[in-house]
């Protein structure tokens, strides 16, 4: 799990489109401050050309095994100061399947919690 996630935040901060979308599933569910719900590996290389996002992981917090919450810092082209910010990651192989970025660690925890309390009750 954690490869995967390392491989997609190599590919974003890299501002790959190609790379970044191998690193992600077909599709991959993404939640953001624009919006929310599942888009294309293609779509997803075009939001990380487009945005100019950089995350850089500050810490991991395991909640399942598919499921992980990293704390990072943001910044964007332009921007003043990193932003802290935290997003839930699912894994499925060798692929990010969802990002789910919250603005802080514990909205991000509390989301990831309650999916996998969902998922165990399917």
């Amino acid at each position: 799990m954690e490869a995967a996630i390392n491989e997609w935040h190599a590919s974003v901060n890299a501002g790959d489109t190609g790379r970044a979308a191998r690193a992600v599933g077909d599709p991959i569910v993404v939640l953001g401050p624009r919006g929310a719900g599942p888009i294309t590996p293609a779509q997803f290389g075009e939001w990380v050309e487009r945005s100019g996002i950089r995350l850089v992981p500050r810490s991991w917090h395991p909640v399942s095994d598919r499921l992980m919450v990293v704390e990072e810092d943001a910044t964007w082209p332009g921007g003043a100061a990193p932003t802290r910010v935290a997003t839930v990651f699912r894994v499925a192989g060798d692929k990010v399947t969802a990002a789910l970025r919250l603005p802080d660690l514990k909205a991000a925890l509390e989301l990831a919690y309650l999916c996998r309390e969902m998922a165990a009750t399917e």
